[in-house]
């Protein structure tokens, strides 16, 4: 379905859901602008790969969820199909903040975890922001979790839905969206990640950061939004790129396997 087809169709669900949108224009010098409403959804794009986990890159986001309840929760509560987000460290490894705390696993046992595992990278990656990640990483191995972080992120979650209002300018809602946070979870840094919060930290320990919001205030949704073709919550500092499925739930769309581009 062509952009300005779907954008159409999605706008009366913005509307009642509180969806950020905003308005493109193309190159041609009579175009004129098109709303873009937020993708909601995770199916493969055209094209796309199930690849294995030897075609990524350290630093590559992982974004996934489970079939469980907890997962579930999350993915209403964000009107999102994802409800998890890790780090990919090489070596088959990824790292992520789970309710034991932060940890270190082998792929083969996160896959198992998960029902739906979708990689997206950041292009700037290099050695050195690796090696930056990966002492994070090291660094906070072991730390407790944070529930408190995940706890106030409920009432966040519908407090937010005011600065998404359609048609709202990107600089409106993003201030909107921080002074919410502000009032809701507070002021100050936080020692202890929940998941998408350790994913922003170590980006912005590398010295990349994905955002200059407070990681507090994002879940894996506003990661995922931050992808090529969406239309982010909170400014980004970088697009991320998509690199492929992992992993589909069984009611997702096949996919070929291939390599990834």
């Amino acid at each position: 379905m062509p952009i300005r087809r779907r954008a159409f169709a999605a706008a009366p669900l913005a509307l009642l859901a509180g969806c950020a949108t905003r308005f493109y224009q193309d190159d041609a010098p009579d175009a004129v602008p098109r709303l873009q409403v937020q993708n909601p959804g995770l199916q493969p794009p055209e094209g796309a790969l199930a690849i294995s986990s030897e075609l990524l890159a350290p630093g590559d986001i992982l974004l996934s969820a489970a079939d469980g309840a907890t997962s579930l929760g999350i993915r209403l509560m964000t009107l999102a199909p994802v409800s998890h987000a890790s780090l990919y460290m090489g070596d088959g490894k990824v790292a992520d903040a789970v309710g034991e705390g932060i940890r270190q696993l082998a792929m083969p046992r996160f896959l198992s975890e998960e029902a739906t595992v979708v990689a997206f990278r950041h292009p700037g990656v290099r050695p050195e922001h690796v090696e930056k990640m990966r002492a994070f990483v090291a660094e906070t191995v072991g730390q407790k979790y944070n529930y408190v972080g995940v706890l106030l992120q409920a009432p966040f979650s519908i407090e937010r839905r005011m600065c998404e209002v359609p048609f709202t300018p990107s600089l409106v809602r993003d201030f909107c969206l921080q002074g919410v946070g502000a009032a809701q979870l507070g002021l100050g840094r936080s020692d202890r990640f929940f998941c998408s919060q350790f994913v922003l930290e170590a980006y912005r320990r590398a010295g990349l950061p994905l955002t200059q919001a407070d990681p507090r205030l994002l879940s894996p949704a506003d990661l995922l939004h931050m992808r090529e073709g969406d239309v982010p919550s909170v400014r980004s500092e970088q697009v991320l790129h998509y690199v492929g499925h992992l992993k589909i739930a069984p009611a997702a769309a096949p996919v070929e396997h291939g390599a990834a581009a």
